[in-house]
């Protein structure tokens, strides 16, 4: 489906990086925020769509050596090991836990369990969402 557009082409190569910092915000944001790894998720295969709208499947795989397959089962772990994780410590399925850390540049901070499944989720999203849509695309 790709163009030798240049005008498309540049402009999509400015809008995808936007739209990727956008996602990361709405990740970390959705703690506290409307967001999250779905939503996250979501802007990112956008913006992957976005960059197989200007350039073609070969190219943008080229760029983004990424088998989505192996994503999809990398972010089920991350959501089901989080869940199962609270087993360790003797407490129901899926229990949040946090605690405060001090980081080197970002003072004191609050890490949550739940990053660690948002992480599952975006990587699930991601995964499925650019499994489907090349996989239609490659069947034209």
């Amino acid at each position: 489906m790709g163009s030798n557009d240049m005008i498309l082409q540049t402009a999509t190569k400015v809008v995808s990086f936007i739209i990727l910092l956008f996602s990361l915000h709405i990740f970390f944001a959705g703690h506290y925020n409307p967001g999250g790894g779905f939503v996250g998720g979501l802007l990112t295969s956008g913006a992957i769509v976005l960059l197989l709208l200007a350039y073609d499947i070969k190219t943008v795989a080229n760029s983004l050596p990424i088998n989505y397959r192996y994503m999809i089962a990398i972010g089920l772990l991350f959501a089901v090991g989080t869940g199962v994780g609270a087993f360790i410590f003797d407490v129901p399925f899926l229990t949040h836990a946090f605690d405060y850390f001090e980081l080197p540049l970002l003072g004191k901070t609050s890490l949550h369990t739940a990053v660690l499944f948002d992480i599952g989720v975006y990587l699930v999203v991601v995964g499925a969402t650019m499994t489907i849509i090349q996989t239609i695309g490659e069947s034209e």
